[in-house]
Parts: structure tokens; C-alpha cells; sequence
């Protein structure tokens, strides 16, 4: 069963990703991110390329060549590919992603905004009635679990 991780009170959710991200490439992982929101994906894009002053976090959009994607750690997308295997969905979407539970691990990221901790609150109720196991962790902006 897919195992869900909230990190709230990210101060700004990009870098939290960044973070994330970086730590998983470290450990061999296979991460898709998902949002509906192009701008934001846009943004990620650029600082996954400069996050780091000495590296980059390699990743490509879910719609580059299947070659491409089957090789880099993190990809991009609007949409969930199911014919690639991912062992993480990272969501930045509003809502819960479709397929989730296809995942070995969703992890949720939830700012400090007002809007966007009550969007995550939802979506929190909805995996916990569903009886996901839920691993919660609040962020002090310095160190992340």
C-alpha cells in the first residue's frame, strides 16, 4: 500500500521539492512531480537546474523521448504516465493526483499560505480515511526528514 509523507510549513514549496529531490537522486530514486500548473512546473524546471552553485538535479518533462525518460530521476508532467514505472509521485497539485496508489510513496508538500494549508488539510482527511499510513513531518526550513 502506498505510504503518504506531508511535509507542512514549507516556506517556499520549490526549494522544499528541491531539497526532496535532491536527496532521492542520491538514493537511486525514481521521482515523477506532478501539477496541473505549467507556470509552476516552468519555475521548478529552472531551479532544479540551478538549485545547487556546483550541480544540477537531472530531470526531464514526461513528454521527452521515452529514452530520455527512462534514464533521469525526476520528471516533470501534467499527467501520470502509467506505462513508466516511478517510485515516488511528488504532487503540487491542489487536489489528490490520480493513480497515487500506484506509487510506493506520495509525498505532499504544504506551504505556509493560508489556502494552500487548508487544500492540504483536505487532502490529508482524504488519504487518512482511506487508511493510507500517513508520515507527518513539520519543517523548521533547515533540515528535512
Amino acid at each position: 500500500m502506498t505510504e503518504i509523507y506531508f511535509y507542512s510549513g514549507a516556506d517556499n514549496k520549490l526549494e522544499t521539492v528541491c531539497r526532496l529531490c535532491a536527496k532521492t537522486v542520491h538514493q537511486g530514486v525514481k521521482v515523477l512531480i506532478y501539477s496541473l500548473d505549467s507556470v509552476m512546473i516552468k519555475q521548478l524546471d529552472q531551479l532544479l537546474w540551478t538549485y545547487s552553485p556546483t550541480s544540477f538535479i537531472p530531470h526531464c518533462y514526461i513528454n521527452d523521448s521515452v529514452d530520455l525518460i527512462g534514464v533521469t530521476p525526476i520528471i516533470l508532467g501534467d499527467r501520470i504516465d502509467q506505462t513508466v514505472h516511478y517510485d515516488v509521485l511528488l504532487n503540487l497539485h491542489d487536489t489528490c493526483p490520480p493513480y497515487f496508489n500506484q506509487f510506493k510513496r506520495l509525498i505532499e508538500i504544504a506551504g505556509v499560505e493560508h489556502e494552500d494549508k487548508l487544500l492540504a488539510r483536505k487532502r490529508y482527511r482524504l488519504y487518512q480515511e482511506e487508511g493510507f499510513k500517513i508520515h507527518h513531518f513539520k519543517l523548521d526550513n533547515k533540515e528535512y526528514s
